[in-house]
């Protein structure tokens, strides 16, 4: 009996210590909780936002045309400058024209030898009707005599017609503008010699008003055309050189879309006074196409791209709940969406940290922009919680 008391007892003392050990370890009990998810809000915010296509176009000539003589001769004198500014109809070469204006001194001499041969006929047919009257001469003479005015006065109005055919020869001996611009490198001399529609002489380009050569995404088309409909969208160009911004309107949308692109080829026109736009120069294109009203607006940023679709962690009660999202248009860093409310705090930084239904903290970020701070200052009141988090 006395050996069975004492194997009692070391039983008893070993079972104690086993009955009070979940009393006194919580340690396994708090590690079962995850901490929660520090991270930074932004509140979604209702405006308008424009829709803008970005795009890149290069500068080109409205008109830009090859000037050639029309016959084959020789340069007598250039009447201008390279690169000199030029009016339409201003003078620009005069050609060797002695032979035309020879042909043009002949025309008009045959016809005042034609149109005197006339005169003499219409004096022998009112001759002739006198005669008839007086019975001196039959009908048949007074016809011929007739016969004889309509005859010279069918040649009277050929030569009239041979003189305007040596007037237009000689005109091509006079080279001017066809329209106003900036007239590129000579290409020939007095005394050069020219050959018809093939020798080019000079080109001359229009600069001001000039064109912007762009292409517009096929999804973006219709927003385009609407746009051209109520007398073109403002189109922005901007030179890559920082030479500065520039507005004009949408003028042209081609006919087509190309299949191997899948864009259309568009063509905005620009003032250009200064002469800074330059054809052949490349530009940086924005066009707003319309404007989205009452816009929820987040930045780009706090969008996550899932598996499962787009979708923002909304803060709600310190808990983070994932919201599907769908992307109206997204630009410069902002991004209009729908889905989300205005006003509700979306997660910003850590929100890769984040699960459904994870507690956070919010903190204010680390480098806030003045405008931003002001943003963010309503979550910023929940930074004592992140410190409560820290201190274990």
């Amino acid at each position: 009996m006395g050996c069975s008391d004492k194997a009692a007892v070391p039983a008893s003392a070993t079972a104690a210590p086993a009955a009070s050990a979940p009393a006194g370890t919580p340690a396994p009990a708090a590690s079962a909780a995850a901490p929660p998810v520090s991270v930074s809000v932004v509140h979604a915010a209702q405006r308008d936002m424009a829709v803008k296509l970005n795009a890149t176009g290069t500068v080109v000539p409205l008109t830009s045309v090859d000037v050639r003589s029309q016959v084959t001769s020789t340069i007598r004198q250039v009447h201008f400058k390279e690169g000199q500014f030029v009016k339409a109809g201003q003078l620009l070469f005069t050609l060797d024209a002695r032979t035309d204006e020879a042909n043009a001194a002949k025309a008009r001499a045959q016809l005042a030898k034609d149109q005197a041969s006339l005169a003499e006929a219409r004096r022998q047919w009112e001759r002739a009707k006198q005669l008839l009257a007086q019975n001196f001469v039959s009908q048949g003479a007074v016809d011929t005599a007739q016969a004889q005015v309509d005859t010279w006065i069918a040649t009277v109005a050929a030569d009239q017609a041979a003189i305007a055919a040596s007037n237009v020869a000689l005109s091509y001996a006079r080279i001017t503008a066809p329209n106003s611009g900036r007239a590129g490198a000579v290409n020939v001399f007095a005394g050069s010699a020219v050959l018809a529609n093939q020798t080019a002489l000079v080109t001359i380009t229009q600069l001001d008003p000039i064109g912007v050569a762009f292409s517009i995404s096929q999804r973006d088309l219709s927003n385009a055309l609407t746009a051209l409909q109520g007398g073109g969208a403002k189109v922005t160009a901007t030179l890559a050189d920082g030479g500065g911004s520039f507005e004009g309107r949408l003028q042209f949308l081609d006919n087509l879309v190309d299949a191997n692109s899948g864009t259309v080829k568009a063509k905005a026109v620009f003032a250009n006074p200064a002469s800074k736009l330059w054809p052949g120069a490349f530009v940086e294109v924005q066009q707003t196409v319309t404007t989205l009203k009452d816009a929820v607006v987040l930045p780009q940023a706090s969008i996550i791209q899932g598996p499962r679709g787009t979708i923002v962690y909304v803060i709600e009660n310190g808990v983070a709940q994932p919201r599907p999202v769908k992307l109206l248009h997204a630009e410069g860093g902002e991004a209009a969406v729908s889905g989300v409310q205005p006003g509700e705090a979306v997660a910003m930084d850590g929100r890769q940290n984040l699960r459904p239904q994870a507690r956070v903290v919010v903190r204010a970020p680390a480098a806030a922009a003045s405008g931003a701070g002001k943003g963010q200052g309503k979550g910023g009141g929940n930074s004592a919680p992140a410190k409560t988090a820290s201190q274990p």
